[in-house]
């Protein structure tokens, strides 16, 4: 074999034979490895899935619609090639300008490759491969949590992601502010040079009216993962400041309220959240349905017990989440149903209550008392990984503070 060829086959070989680990970017073989006097010049067409593109129109130039048809019919159990969406890659493999495999990604975790072995065609839905970088990102509030993770150049999930960690302490519905900062340390995957999306947050800093909220992951000797202050104490607490992310207040509690559509003076113990129709509904706390249904009134609604003599109640849902039922467990921060206008109501919203042993309680005043902090035997532990995230966050923040922080 002449030493170009063999180069070329000794560079596509590599390239196939690549394993699917998160630490490698090369995408690994469709191919089986070929024998040593098989051919090797492999082509790769890389595109896009155009409006109107079909997987007919896509793989046509390279065989026969007969065989379209019947790998088609073989892939509606694993991915229906009917569901091929536009703007998702896609590639073909061709050898000596015949098909040998096709790779569609289905979303940011899967692909379906399609490979052709001993001439016939084996299909399977198989991982993405990504390589994983740990990076620090920073940012101030202008005007909400959203445009400035969009203005740093990262996606909306990682905003979620960091209103899950403070959802314990910072109510972002009524607490943020002009000039509010965080920075993060959080992984990265991407995927061809190319974001997928985020894994873990290891450390994050927010500031809010001031104050600066410290949450470094710990996972203890059990694998069970949580947040935790700089002194170990959890950032978890009985009740989630609020059960909808980002909204707004449309009305708070009082004793004495213009009822808009009763036109009467009645007590108002809620909070009422507008926020459009479909926002998901988490459940602030652990807990067990206790009802759930349609009334007159209140619309869809939902009552959890919780431990401690709380209930709290959701009001004029559009709909419940799925599997809810009467006695059914619910976790801190499930979603159970979505923001609608059901029952009497002027507009989309969620009327949210607390009641603790049959008296009504103001969330937005309530403080309740926080989870475990980390036991003694894993604080040795705790800290020693902690120094190491504050340096990288006071690194990241302040390069020339590196040596100094060493």
């Amino acid at each position: 074999m002449p030493a170009n060829k063999f180069a070329t086959a000794l560079f596509f070989l590599t390239l196939f034979m690549t394993p699917a680990v998160s630490d490698v970017s090369e995408s690994h073989s469709l191919v089986s490895p070929p024998s040593q006097s098989a051919p090797l010049d492999i082509q790769i067409v890389k595109g896009v899935v155009s409006p109107g593109s079909t997987a007919s129109s896509l793989l046509a130039p390279y065989l026969p619609l007969k065989t379209i048809y019947a790998i088609s019919r073989r892939s509606n159990d694993i991915f229906p090639l009917s569901r091929l969406r536009k703007g998702q890659p896609y590639k073909i493999f061709l050898q000596e300008g015949q098909l040998i495999g096709f790779e569609y990604r289905i979303d940011r975790e899967n692909k379906l490759v399609i490979e052709k072995k001993n001439k016939q065609f084996s299909i399977q839905k198989a991982p993405l491969e990504y390589n994983v970088k740990t990076e620090t990102i920073s940012a101030v509030i202008t005007s909400s949590l959203f445009e400035a993770v969009r203005k740093s150049g990262e996606e909306i999930e990682l905003a979620w992601k960091l209103a899950d960690i403070f959802a314990w302490d910072i109510d972002f519905i009524r607490d943020i502010r002009a000039g509010d900062r965080f920075q993060v340390l959080v992984e990265k995957k991407y995927h061809e040079g190319n974001l997928l999306g985020y894994g873990k947050v290891e450390a994050a800093f927010f500031t809010n009216k001031g104050r600066t909220f410290k949450a470094f992951l710990h996972e203890d000797s059990n694998g069970v993962q949580g947040y935790y202050d700089e002194n170990g104490d959890s950032l978890q607490k009985a009740f989630l400041k609020a059960p909808l992310a980002f909204s707004r207040i449309s009305s708070t509690f009082t004793l004495k309220r213009m009822h808009p559509l009763l036109k009467k003076y009645r007590p108002h113990p809620a909070i009422d959240y507008a926020a459009p129709i479909g926002t998901p509904v988490k459940s602030v706390g652990d807990g067990v349905i206790q009802r759930f249904g349609y009334s007159k009134s209140m619309g869809n609604f939902m009552v959890i017990r919780h431990c401690g003599g709380y209930t709290t109640r959701y009001y004029h849902m559009n709909k419940f989440a799925r599997s809810m039922k009467r006695n059914r467990k619910i976790a801190q921060g499930e979603v159970i149903g979505y923001v609608g206008m059901t029952g009497y109501a002027t507009g989309p919203h969620l009327c949210f209550r607390m009641i603790r042993n049959g008296n009504p309680v103001n969330p937005l005043t309530y403080k309740c008392p926080s989870g475990a902090p980390v036991s003694p035997r894993e604080m040795d532990r705790f800290l020693a990984r902690t120094e190491i995230l504050f340096k990288k966050m006071i690194a990241a923040a302040d390069p020339s503070k590196e040596t100094a922080q060493s």
